[in-house]
C-alpha cells in the first residue's frame, strides 16, 4: 500500500481509491477542480469520477450572493472561462451561476489595443491549447485576430484531444515531416531556440520539441546555459515594462 493507501494489481496498475479522502487528495482537488476534466482527475487521483463530484460538491460551496467582483476573482475566473462549465466556475468561485455568467458577458464586452504585457503572454501559453479562440477573446479582452497573432508569435497550438472533441479526430491531422523539414531541425535543435525553429519549419513549439524527442536531439550544454542566462534577462526585463 502506497502512501495515499491504494493498492496496485500484479501488472503495476493502480487500483482506485476508496474511502476516506487525505487531506492532501483534497487540497489537490481543490486546486486544479475546474482547470482539467472530471475523468482526468480521477485518473491522477485514482479516484471514480462520481468520487471526484461528490468530494467536490462536498469542498467547494455555492455562496447566495457576494456583492461586487474584486480584481482577483475576475483574473480566477479568466483561467476558468472555456474550460469548465458555469456550474463548475460557480461550485469554485462561491457564486451563483447567474452571477457567473454575467460577469463572463461583461468581460466578452471589452476590447483592448495594445501591446500584451509578459503576463497575459504567460497564461496565453498555459491555456491556449485547451480553450476556443473566442473564449480566449473574452479572457484577454481582445478581439480574436489579436488573440491568434500572440498564438502564431509564440508558436502555440490546441492540444489533439481538444481539438478532436471540437472538431473530430481529422481535424487533428497534420502534415508529415519533410526530409528537408527534418536534416534543418537536426541542424538547428542542438543551438537554437525552439521558438525560432517553429517558425523556420511552421509548425508549433510543441511540435518541434515533440519531433525533437522522438529523434533522438539534445540541446548543447553551453547553449542550454546561455538561453538560461537569456532567459533570466528576459524575465528582469518583463518585470520593469510591458512586454
Amino acid at each position: 500500500m502506497n502512501a495515499l493507501g491504494s493498492d496496485t494489481h500484479k501488472n503495476g496498475r493502480r487500483e482506485l481509491r476508496r474511502g476516506r479522502w487525505t487531506d492532501d487528495e483534497v487540497e489537490r482537488l481543490r486546486l486544479i477542480y475546474g482547470l482539467r476534466s472530471d475523468e482526468t482527475i480521477a485518473r491522477d487521483l485514482g479516484r471514480t469520477v462520481d468520487g471526484v463530484r461528490r468530494m467536490a460538491a462536498r469542498i467547494f460551496q455555492p455562496a447566495v450572493d457576494r456583492g461586487p467582483w474584486d480584481e482577483d476573482e475576475v483574473e480566477k475566473l479568466k483561467r476558468y472561462i472555456g474550460g469548465a462549465s458555469t456550474e463548475v466556475i460557480a461550485r469554485v468561485l462561491g457564486r451563483s451561476e447567474d452571477d457567473v455568467q454575467g460577469q463572463i458577458d461583461l468581460l466578452a464586452r471589452v476590447r483592448r489595443t495594445g501591446r500584451w504585457s509578459r503576463d497575459e503572454l504567460l497564461l496565453l501559453r498555459q491555456i491556449y491549447g485547451t480553450r476556443t479562440d473566442d473564449d480566449l477573446a473574452t479572457v484577454f479582452g481582445r478581439s480574436v485576430e489579436s488573440v491568434r497573432r500572440a498564438a502564431s508569435k509564440l508558436a502555440l497550438s490546441k492540444d489533439k484531444a481538444f481539438v478532436r472533441r471540437l472538431e473530430g479526430e481529422s481535424a487533428t491531422r497534420m502534415p508529415r515531416w519533410a526530409s528537408e523539414e527534418l536534416d534543418l531541425l537536426r541542424e538547428l535543435y542542438p543551438t537554437c531556440p525552439n521558438l525560432d525553429i517553429a517558425h523556420r519549419v511552421g509548425r508549433s513549439v510543441k511540435s518541434v520539441v515533440s519531433k525533437a524527442h522522438h529523434l533522438g536531439l539534445r540541446k548543447d550544454p553551453s547553449r542550454l546555459r546561455e538561453m538560461g542566462r537569456e532567459n533570466v534577462a528576459q524575465r528582469y526585463r518583463g518585470a520593469r515594462r510591458q512586454v
